[in-house]
């Protein structure tokens, strides 16, 4: 039962960090005006919003597919780096703790997946696992495509909502 639990944990929190990558990819790329009302806010360029968009969508693939832990390494890392730097970012400019909290909650989720990973998902001195089945492949896909057309449909409208 433990293991089962342990892995529904890591499944939770890495879906949501994927899903929220996805989502934030989209978000940036497309300079919604709810990112660019924040990232106005925080005194960041606009074309950071390409910067960071083009690799939190890679970031959401890796975590997802299987096999490649030396990528889900700096995936984590990316995503850790992206989430505490935007908890930073709001902290310093004096927001709200919901604003500033929120980010750092993802950075907490993304912890709690790479230290519930399987050891399949780690870099290991061991003989690496059997190749992963077709199926865990197709999985991986049709996860990927959800989360893209889920980031779709929940495209905010307007800017955040106030104060920071």
């Amino acid at each position: 039962m433990a293991g089962w639990l342990r892995t529904a944990a890591y499944w939770v929190a890495t879906v949501i960090i994927a899903w929220e990558m996805t989502a934030g990819s989209l978000w940036d790329l497309l300079q919604v005006e709810y990112v660019r009302v924040v990232f106005a806010h925080l005194n960041h360029p606009l074309y950071l919003l390409t910067i960071i968009g083009v690799w939190k969508f890679p970031c959401a693939v890796v975590l997802l597919i299987p096999r490649v832990p030396r990528l889900k390494e700096w995936a984590y890392a990316g995503a850790f780096f992206n989430y505490s730097g935007a908890s930073a970012s709001h902290l310093l400019a004096g927001d709200a703790a919901t604003w500033w909290g929120a980010t750092l909650g993802f950075a907490v989720i993304t912890l709690v997946s790479w230290v519930l990973r399987p050891p399949h998902r780690r870099i290991t001195a061991s003989a690496p696992d059997p190749a992963p089945s077709a199926t865990a492949w197709l999985v991986a896909a049709a996860g990927i495509a959800a989360l893209v057309a889920s980031a779709l449909l929940t495209l905010p409208q307007g800017p955040p909502p106030y104060p920071f």
